[in-house]
């Protein structure tokens, strides 16, 4: 049995289960299995890699960033991110890679292909300093994009919570929602920004896809932006998760 999972806390809002699972059907895979591994802390993963049959794993909240220091080597990426999503089991080493910068590259390319150009001429607001944070950063930071890092803790961040004022946000034609307000616990939850300043030359991204449609999407819409959610970013960094997978004799 190939054995498949992802690690974080809470997992119930967790599509990757049901995406490998229906991708494992399709495919015919039989001896394939993918399961929710929900970790009271990182230091659990040590005897969580030691399952029989472990070929790799996904990473979400809150684990992104923690679960560096308990891997045996980070790819590129990875080291540049300063984050991990996706482990791979080779040989009994564990491999950290991050394949959310694949992942919201290709939602950007949907909604914002203009980014890809010689002068994208768009500044941009992360909001959150967690590890899909740094993944959005390393993204917009090779497209040469300008941005700021909205955090609690301004040693994360760029700017607090209480410095973004209307002419940050209105400045900031780009803003992606890299916090979980908005789903889970905090569903139906609205983000403090000053949304009257939002005009139809804004695109929203939030990087959470269950709901469909958060209160930070709905405000940015009721002002004419256009929005998105994190449905093509996932879809995006599971297949290349499944690509690393792959690759393993």
């Amino acid at each position: 049995m190939k054995r498949f999972g992802i690690i974080g806390r809470p997992l119930d809002h967790s599509a990757s289960p049901q995406l490998f699972q229906d991708r494992f059907a399709k495919a015919g895979l039989k001896d394939h299995r993918y399961d929710r591994f929900e970790l009271k802390d990182i230091a659990e993963l040590s005897e969580l890699l030691k399952t029989p049959g472990l070929r790799g794993l996904n990473v979400t909240h809150p684990f992104k960033q923690q679960v560096l220091e308990h891997l045996e080597e980070l790819d590129a990426t990875a080291r540049a991110v300063g984050a991990v999503n996706t482990i791979t089991l080779s040989e009994e080493r564990s491999i950290g890679s991050n394949t959310d910068v694949i992942g919201f590259a290709e939602c950007l390319k949907e909604i914002m292909p203009e980014l890809f150009g010689p002068e994208p001429g768009v500044r941009a607001l992360v909001l959150g300093s967690g590890g899909a944070s740094h993944a959005v950063s390393h993204v917009l930071r090779e497209l040469q994009v300008p941005f700021n890092v909205v955090s609690r803790d301004r040693d994360r961040g760029d700017l607090s919570w209480a410095m973004v004022d209307r002419t940050v946000v209105k400045y900031s034609r780009l803003i992606v929602n890299c916090t979980p307000v908005g789903m889970g616990e905090l569903k139906g939850k609205a983000l403090p920004l000053p949304f009257d300043a939002i005009t139809k030359a804004h695109i929203l991204i939030d990087l959470i896809y269950d709901p469909a449609e958060t209160p930070f999407m709905k405000e940015g819409k009721a002002q004419g932006a256009k929005v998105c959610n994190g449905k093509a970013m996932l879809l995006a960094q599971a297949e290349a998760s499944w690509r690393l997978w792959q690759e393993l004799p």
